[in-house]
């Protein structure tokens, strides 16, 4: 549980960050408490300890705006966490090459979400629009690319606590050891795979297309309760 001090008007948002100990910022013209960090993290704990799905979890995207996964359920979700200067940082072509191959084979029912992260040799020290401008100019990225976070340690994003207890690595080592470690997310939320950063992105397609299959076997996925819903619609009218 949180102990928060009390703080007078006059104290900076930079002090209020520092006492908190939060690394997000604050908005310039915020629209509802939510958009404040303190609001944005509490929210997060909370789902934290309810969560049972991958899908339960609001992480920020690229602007710092809560990102509901719960707009993914039903979809197959490789998950990996980036940086822009790492020797595994080419990798983002590969996953941009498997993420229009899957696209184009299974339109609504598969997706890539890269987590940009700092905390592997300082490889990604930019901000959230620098982090886009360069996935996009340099590997012509489509896929979502979320804001910053930590995925390890006090302030690691719960979202990836979650994965981690999932999906424990070797030894059931459960820290991310590097950048562009994976996992794999099925179409009931659960974290079904993990690869270390060495797989390259053309070694996971096998895995996701099993995934996805076994997903539309089993009625999971969005796009056959999308089907069945709209033929139901069709009965009625």
């Amino acid at each position: 549980m949180f102990s928060l001090q009390i703080f007078s008007v006059s104290h900076s948002a930079k002090s209020l960050r520092s006492t908190l100990r939060l690394k997000t910022s604050f908005y310039s013209s915020p629209r509802t408490l939510s958009h404040f960090p303190i609001f944005a993290y509490s929210r997060q704990i909370a789902t934290m300890a309810s969560a049972t799905s991958f899908f339960d979890f609001e992480p920020v995207d690229k602007k710092g705006a809560p990102f509901p996964l719960s707009s993914l359920n039903g979809k197959v979700v490789l998950v990996v966490n980036t940086a822009s200067k790492c020797g595994f940082t080419p990798q983002f072509e590969g996953l941009e090459k498997l993420y229009q191959e899957l696209k184009t084979q299974y339109p609504d029912d598969f997706t890539i979400i890269g987590f940009p992260c700092n905390q592997f040799g300082s490889q990604d020290p930019g901000s959230d629009d620098d982090i886009q401008s360069f996935c996009q100019l340099n590997y012509g990225v489509t896929f979502p690319v979320l804001g910053k976070l930590d995925v390890n340690g006090a302030d690691a994003a719960p979202v990836w606590t979650f994965l981690k207890e999932q999906q424990p690595g070797i030894m059931g080592m459960k820290r991310v050891k590097w950048n562009f470690e994976k996992f794999l997310v099925s179409a009931d939320g659960k974290a079904v795979n993990r690869w270390a950063s060495l797989t390259k992105p053309d070694g996971l397609k096998d895995a996701i297309v099993k995934e996805i299959e076994k997903a539309k076997k089993e009625g999971t996925l969005a796009s056959l309760k999308k089907s069945e819903a709209g033929a139901e619609q069709a009965k009625l009218s």
